[in-house]
Order: C-alpha cells, then structure tokens, then sequence
C-alpha cells in the first residue's frame, strides 16, 4: 500500500482505476489510455482520500498490478499529479527532487512459517508528510 501527495481533489473520494499502461522508454515514462493501445498493458488501482490539507489531499493507494511508473501516470491521467512530480504534470519540483509518493505499508505470506508478515514504513520527516499521517 502506498501513499501520495496531490494537488488537486479527485472527483471521488475513493475509486478504482483502470488504465491501459503504454511505456516510452525513450523519455521514461508511461502514458495512460482509457482503451487498450498497442503495446499497452492493464493496470489497476484503488485509491482513497485519508486527509484533506489546506493545499493538498493525502490518498491511500492499493496496486491490483505493478506496471512502470503506474501510479504516477494513473493520478496524472485523472488530473492529480503527484507533489513535485514535474514528469507527470505537477507545475513544480520538491526542494529534494523527489516526489511525494511513499510505499507506507507491506504485508506478505513468510514462505516457511506461513505467518503474515506486516512492514510499515514511517513517513519521511517532513511537514505535509506528517501533517497526513495524523489521520
């Protein structure tokens, strides 16, 4: 499960996403299409407003598939382009250069035990991040 930062407000405030993925190696990026394309691959999302800031919105994301770049591209393709993100269509970068997407938590099976295994990764120290963490 991850979390990302955007700008804009999606029009639901919870949905899934379904895209056709074509890559284009030359820039690396992928562009998202409604219908299928050649060379295109399916990529599923769900996402979820966990937390309404003053200039952002903080959204929960559950991959269905991992293609390049999916998220980023499938946010940008419903007109919310991830902060800092200037790739895919926010109007700015990050001081740091990165963007604000965080993979926040993983669970899988442990291949001897068959224990679930659950990892959560604190988000970075950094005011928008720990302004969406208080939910």
């Amino acid at each position: 499960m991850y979390w990302a930062v955007v700008k804009s407000m999606p029009s639901k405030s919870n949905d899934t996403l379904v895209h056709y993925l074509k890559r284009y190696p030359k820039n690396n990026t992928s562009k998202a299409y409604t219908k299928e394309v050649p060379e295109s691959k399916k990529a599923s999302l769900e996402y979820t407003i966990i937390k309404k800031l003053d200039n952002y919105v903080g959204l929960e994301i559950q991959l269905h598939t991992g293609r390049h770049h999916q998220i980023r591209a499938q946010l940008a393709a419903i007109g919310c382009p991830i902060k800092g993100d200037v790739k895919y269509g926010f109007d700015r970068s990050n001081p740091d250069g990165g963007i604000h997407l965080h993979a926040r938590k993983l669970e899988l099976l442990h291949p001897v035990t068959k224990a679930v295994l659950k990892i959560e990764a604190p988000t970075p120290k950094e005011v928008i991040w720990e302004a969406i963490s208080k939910i």
